[in-house]
């Protein structure tokens, strides 16, 4: 940092990522509150060792490898050109996006005092990692194994929606460049995802124990303590305000980018470098959000668990495009995707025994799906990135927003990314007899099983000391 503007600038960029990283964590507390809420009394503490569990296995896999996925493909490989080394030879190290290709530190003993941005960069990134893994843990409660979650986390958490977001949340994205594919605040890139990872484990796992009577019809095995799942998803609504402003860079010279040569021109971006500001999507945030809460309460005939939740589907529903959308767009564009959502929620779990224990797959894979889809009618013809309207450095085009690309990419984000992945890891780990828990375990309660599994190995090292 050469003078006080610049200096000022990092220093304000370092801060403002850090604070994102600080309300997102809310999202995690409030999945840990909103699933033990969820749970019956006898898996409580198995519930909350399980996201407890997911932040060390995600958070270490994703410093090892999760990162330089999201660097390292999202050209495909090779599906699209690459304006990566032009780029980086044209911005300087005080850039932001130069700062994030440094390595962390600079001995493997010491800060790097030279590194204000990467650090945060990618601990906002590893949060999102973990609301991906988190809403696969919300479906799956209460007969998964220990192991075979944090096998599902790590793979969905530090492989395959890093791969997603390098393909479709990268500004060298080929989806972008290629597909017109648009995803602002991650209707695809984390939710289509995450839900489609869980329903494609579902249909291997089964359903709970009595959810489904001897005819086939549905059980409902409703939330054991509502104000927990209240205040929950309340703190998941409060969290979601962290998680789209990471999805921003708080402040870009977008004049050299957009060819104006000479012309400075600040503004914050989104994740595509297209300009957006806090005030617009604040605007849309709180006005999908209340869409989502109106239709749930009216399609859900005031049920509280699914009107809580479905205010998250609204958001979910209208993020891929929260950064253009006019606030009545994104309050309708919610209220469709939870109304489409909770119909799909009932006609699979009839048709197929899904048992889905929270309306995961729905809220946030079903809502995504149906996010991106409407983003590509809704802006047709709009620019995918900030680089599709802009001078390129290497003469690369992006295709423009359009619905046949955003329907591919839903496809590519929830079943071919998301289900087959979550299928065939849940098929191998099934067949190595270690996805779900026994029978008389989950008669009995995961919590019951910690305990006897604690005392069993209590007794061994007890035996071993003699």
């Amino acid at each position: 940092m050469t003078d006080q503007l610049g200096a000022l600038t990092t220093i304000f960029t370092e801060f403002y990522y850090w604070i994102t990283v600080v309300l997102m964590f809310l999202i995690h507390v409030g999945f840990c509150m909103y699933e033990v809420g969820a749970s019956r009394y006898k898996h409580h503490q198995h519930t909350l060792m399980k996201n407890t569990m997911l932040i060390p296995l995600v958070t270490v896999t994703w410093f090892l490898f999760g990162w330089w996925i999201y660097w390292a493909f999202p050209t495909g490989p090779g599906i699209a050109p690459s304006i990566m080394n032009e780029s980086t030879a044209l911005i300087t190290d005080e850039t932001l996006f130069s700062a994030m290709w440094q390595v962390p530190t600079s001995d493997i003993m010491a800060v790097n005092l030279g590194d204000h941005i990467n650090g945060v960069f990618w601990a906002a990134f590893l949060l999102f990692s973990w609301t991906a893994a988190s809403i696969v843990s919300g479906a799956i409660i209460e007969r998964i194994t220990t192991f075979a979650f944090g096998i599902l986390a790590i793979a969905i958490g530090s492989v395959f929606w890093t791969i997603d977001a390098a393909w479709g949340w990268h500004f060298d994205g080929w989806m972008l460049k290629i597909l017109g594919y648009h995803d602002a605040y991650a209707s695809g890139v984390i939710h289509a995802i995450a839900g489609g990872f869980a329903l494609g484990v579902l249909m291997v796992l089964g359903p709970r124990i009595g959810k489904f009577s001897s005819s086939g019809e549905p059980r409902n095995i409703g939330p054991r303590n509502p104000w927990l799942v209240t205040i929950g998803l309340f703190l998941i609504y409060t969290g979601f305000w962290g998680f789209y402003a990471a999805c921003n860079i708080p402040i870009f010279d977008l004049g050299p980018e957009y060819g104006m040569e000479g012309i400075s021109y600040w503004t914050a971006t989104n994740i595509y470098v297209t300009p957006t500001t806090l005030s617009g999507i604040t605007f849309n945030f709180l006005m999908s959000l209340s869409g989502g809460l109106l239709a749930g309460y009216w399609i859900a005939k005031g049920d509280p668990f699914w009107t809580y939740s479905s205010g998250l589907a609204g958001i979910i529903c209208a993020s891929a495009g929260n950064d253009l959308y006019h606030p009545i767009q994104s309050m309708i564009i919610g209220m469709i995707g939870v109304v489409i959502s909770y119909k799909l929620h009932y006609f699979v779990e009839r048709k197929f025994k899904i048992d889905d224990a929270v309306g995961a797959v729905a809220v946030h894979g079903y809502a995504g799906f149906i996010g991106l889809v409407i983003c590509g009618f809704v802006l047709n013809g709009y620019p995918s990135s900030g680089y599709s309207v802009g001078a390129m450095w290497d003469g690369t085009t992006y295709a423009s927003i359009n619905p046949l690309g955003m329907f591919l990419g839903a496809i590519i984000m929830f079943f071919v990314l998301g289900l087959i992945p979550g299928y065939i890891i849940a098929k191998v780990l099934h067949g190595m007899g270690k996805l779900r828990i026994p029978r008389e375990a989950e008669i009995a309660g995961l919590d019951y099983e910690m305990m006897e599994t604690a005392k069993s190995d209590e007794k061994a090292v007890a035996s071993a000391t003699r």
